[in-house]
């Protein structure tokens, strides 16, 4: 009899990546357009002749350099190839066959497929009508089954982020078994003062995990890196399930690099989110409806749209991310790549000119 695989494999949801067209401009994986800094770039050449040696399989170095900037233990801090896997890592470490994995749809599309590859039950609740995360809604969907709660803050693909307060009430309403992950993938994005920082939930509860990466917005997506922060027992658990020297020795050494040239970093970013709030509102002038990012990206719910709007501008080669039915996602590029995004949107409306604000409902 031959090899068989996971019967349930067949309904695995596919994670979709961002197409790569040549001479296109791609604006679907929410990278950003400059790359590393120089002075990472710089790192990452001197290390090349030393691949031949494996890593360091703790990540150590990286850690204790976090440990600066977070203000926790060393030994609450994590390392694994980006944030997506340190989700899987979560899911295979803390939950049993059965288990369920409670979290907003649409979010992150890879919280459903890590849920399902380790034997856990997957269960969504829907957004808002803001395109926001309901957490009144999601504290109605736990169950005496709830292992964990993923929390994506900017959520991914709307932009849309909860406030302090409303998070702090969640968090202290979810029982102490189970777990709370905020996914801050775009933390560096985040210019609303009221947006929380979740490193301090996890100061103060020992249910509480954060996410970060290095793919975003120190533009270390190839290298694949990220970490959590979260209690000493979570984070031994992650090492216990994490493959061994999978995290490689110039991913944890560029991150290093990317942190030490923090400032020049986040002096990216905020010219990064000048161009994302400019986008938003020209696209709010042309009529569309634009829920608020705190993201590198802005979302546009174009419903049933979402389709023929991807294939106009790939015509105009142009990428963005589409989601069938419900919407598209756009990467906030360079300033001459926002335009030429702007002024194909403008005439997919059909329009020279600005017109009055109003729902995508009613250009369908």
């Amino acid at each position: 009899m031959p090899v068989v695989p996971r019967r349930d494999l067949e309904s695995l949801p596919k994670y979709i990546p961002g197409r790569t067209v040549r001479g296109a401009i791609k604006l679907a994986s929410n990278e950003i357009s400059d790359g590393p800094l120089p002075s990472v770039v710089e790192t990452i050449s001197r290390l090349t002749p030393t691949v031949n040696r494996y890593p360091d399989g703790d990540s150590q170095v990286l850690r204790e350099r976090l440990v600066r900037d977070l203000d926790v233990d060393v030994a609450q801090i994590a390392i694994g190839c980006g944030s997506v896997a340190l989700l899987q890592q979560l899911v295979q470490a803390l939950c049993s066959p059965g288990d369920e994995v409670l979290f907003a749809w649409r979010s992150f599309e890879s919280y459903p497929i890590v849920t399902q590859v380790a034997h856990a039950v997957s269960v969504t609740v829907p957004l808002s009508e803001g395109h926001g995360l309901d957490l009144d809604a999601m504290l109605a969907g736990i169950t005496p089954r709830t292992k964990m709660i993923f929390i994506c803050n900017p959520n991914n693909p709307t932009g849309t982020a909860v406030y302090r307060d409303e998070l702090a009430r969640f968090i202290d309403a979810v029982p102490e078994n189970v777990l709370v992950v905020l996914d801050e993938a775009y933390k560096e994005f985040v210019t609303d003062a009221n947006v929380p920082d979740g490193v301090q939930f996890v100061r103060a509860r020992s249910n509480v995990a954060v996410l970060r990466t290095f793919s975003k917005a120190y533009g270390l997506a190839g290298l694949r890196i990220g970490y959590a922060i979260a209690s000493e027992v979570v984070c031994e658990a992650l090492r216990q399930v994490c493959i061994t020297f999978s995290v490689n020795a110039i991913a944890q050494v560029a991150a290093i690099a990317s942190l030490d040239a923090g400032d020049e970093m986040f002096e990216r970013c905020r010219s990064i989110t000048v161009e994302r709030d400019r986008v938003r509102d020209s696209l709010i002038a042309m009529g569309y409806e634009v829920p608020p990012s705190q993201a590198n990206f802005v979302w546009l719910p174009l419903a049933q749209r979402a389709t023929v709007f991807t294939d106009y501008m790939l015509d105009r080669k142009l990428i963005v991310r589409p989601f069938v039915g419900e919407g598209i996602r756009v990467t906030v590029g360079a300033a001459e790549e926002n335009d030429l995004f702007l002024a194909a949107a403008r005439e997919f409306l059909g329009v020279a000119r600005p017109l009055s604000v109003k729902s995508c409902a009613s250009i369908e």
